[in-house]
């Protein structure tokens, strides 16, 4: 069951924003290689860096949930799907784009430990000539889970698969 929904617009400087527990200090800006770039994702200890499409405000969506949800059930607008975790040992999740002043970012409650993020990657290709505007999309699940898992890529739109 969803227990928390969010939607914010954040400025994705850089083609990226983040999600991190706000314990960790640091970035992940030297992780980027041609590996994170084709699947849009870097990930660190209690950090994950969501890449986009354009270097834009993106809309995002974030919602909680007390166990793994199902599969969104309309993929056709969905161009990439990765699931990774994202372990955190305060009970506050930030949420921010690249150059955000991280003191004024969106804060969460959750609880400490692992998550699960299910990042879904919406009409990545519907996006003017000039990457200004665009109909892109972003929505992270997440929930909790007892159990550490690797990094799941699964739907690329590099493959297709």
């Amino acid at each position: 069951m969803i227990t928390q929904e969010i939607k914010i617009d954040l400025f994705a400087d850089y083609f990226q924003f983040y999600i991190q527990d706000e314990k960790v200090d640091g970035s992940l800006s030297e992780d980027w290689n041609q590996q994170t770039l084709d699947r849009l994702l870097a990930l660190g200890p209690g950090i994950i860096t969501v890449g986009t499409v354009r270097n834009m405000t993106v809309p995002v969506t974030i919602k909680l949930f007390d166990k793994e949800p199902d599969m969104l059930s309309e993929l056709g607008t969905i161009g990439q799907i990765n699931e990774c975790d994202l372990e955190t040992s305060s009970d506050t999740l930030v949420v921010a784009g690249c150059t955000d002043y991280l003191p004024d970012a969106m804060r969460i409650k959750v609880n400490t430990g692992i998550y699960r993020a299910r990042i879904y990657y919406g009409n990545l290709d519907e996006i003017s000539e000039d990457g200004l505007e665009g109909e892109d999309f972003y929505e992270i699940h997440l929930w909790p889970t007892n159990e550490e898992k690797e990094l799941q890529i699964i739907k690329s739109r590099k493959t297709g698969a």
